[in-house]
């Protein structure tokens, strides 16, 4: 068995999915499950409740499941449903459908009896009025690999320079991108979850790769899986987690496939500095990958021979 999750803010979620299937449950169980735990964390501030709001204030999330079969489940642009994974996963198996956006996904969600919640918390809204206050807005990207160890970087101009905002003045000490999981249960099968508030201050109404089924996350289970985080639109146009499933299917290893997926991204005219994108690949014999566009990227690996841990890539 394997489990692999995105960001250090990962390392409690991937524990919950490993050991649901060392407990007997699916791989589609777990990255649920492990999902689910990051969804309900306030202090992840780019999933679920308390994930930071777009330009109006208002929080909207996005999530996509898939298993082994090629079943998927996809919602994006819901607002005041803390668990869109749990969403997503009702889509696969009680709909025809693989995608249900906005005012159709929460009416879905209605009539099958999820609770609401305001989305929006204290810090976070307190983080808003933040970036509302300073002048030429607060630039959020992720981190680079000399910096701390938090996932994200708030900053602004001033005086011609990038000014950081420090973690002291920030609502909370923690901050995260987008999770996704990965795992393949003691049967072979392989499933796998992502779930995100989106681009922090984003435009209202704004979608990234995250439950874009072949962009933030693909599974094949006669190939493997591969799941994607960071900068969403640089995703959507390589389609990279289908990129690299594809490539496995034809015999790539998994590491040459992931590295081929990143430079076809590093080749993209709209990259820039400040973003990011990182990729978790698992193929279905149980080998895995890892890897990203520039240093700074974590990600977690639990193994039968591993225990949970975390890596700086």
């Amino acid at each position: 068995m394997e489990a692999l999750a995105t960001w250090k803010h990962g390392v409690e979620p991937n524990r919950i999915s490993f050991e649901a299937m060392r407990d007997g449950l699916s791989s589609l169980d777990g990255v649920e499950l492990g999902a689910r735990y990051c969804e309900a964390d306030e202090t992840c501030m780019s999933v679920g409740r308390g994930g930071i709001p777009d330009e109006l204030g208002v929080v909207t999330l996005d999530a996509c499941i898939m298993d082994h079969e090629g079943n998927c489940g996809s919602v994006s642009f819901v607002k005041n449903y803390p668990h869109p994974i749990a969403i997503a996963r009702r889509v696969m198996e009680k709909t025809p459908h693989v995608m249900l956006a906005g005012e159709g996904a929460e009416q879905f969600a209605a009539r099958e009896g999820f609770f609401t919640s305001d989305l929006l918390t204290d810090a976070s809204k307190k983080l808003y009025e933040t970036w509302q206050e300073l002048p030429e807005k607060l630039n959020v990207r992720l981190r680079r690999s000399d910096e701390d160890e938090n996932e994200y970087i708030f900053e602004y101009p001033e005086k011609e320079k990038m000014r950081e905002l420090l973690r002291s003045e920030l609502p909370h000490n923690e901050s995260h991108d987008t999770i996704g999981l990965l795992a393949r249960d003691k049967h072979g099968n392989i499933s796998g979850a992502c779930t995100t508030s989106g681009l922090a201050f984003k435009m209202h109404g704004r979608v990234g790769d995250s439950p874009i089924i072949g962009a933030g996350l693909f599974v094949d289970g006669n190939v493997g899986a591969a799941v994607a985080t960071g900068n969403g639109e640089l995703v959507m146009r390589a389609c990279s987690s289908f990129h690299i499933v594809e490539m496995m299917r034809q015999g790539v290893e998994p590491e040459a496939a992931l590295h081929k997926a990143v430079n076809r991204i590093k080749k993209d005219k709209h990259l820039t500095d400040d973003m990011q994108v990182g990729f978790l690949v698992l193929r279905n014999d149980g080998k895995w990958a890892a890897g990203s566009i520039r240093e700074g990227f974590q990600y977690v690996v639990a193994t039968d021979k591993q225990y949970n841990t975390l890596f700086n890539k």
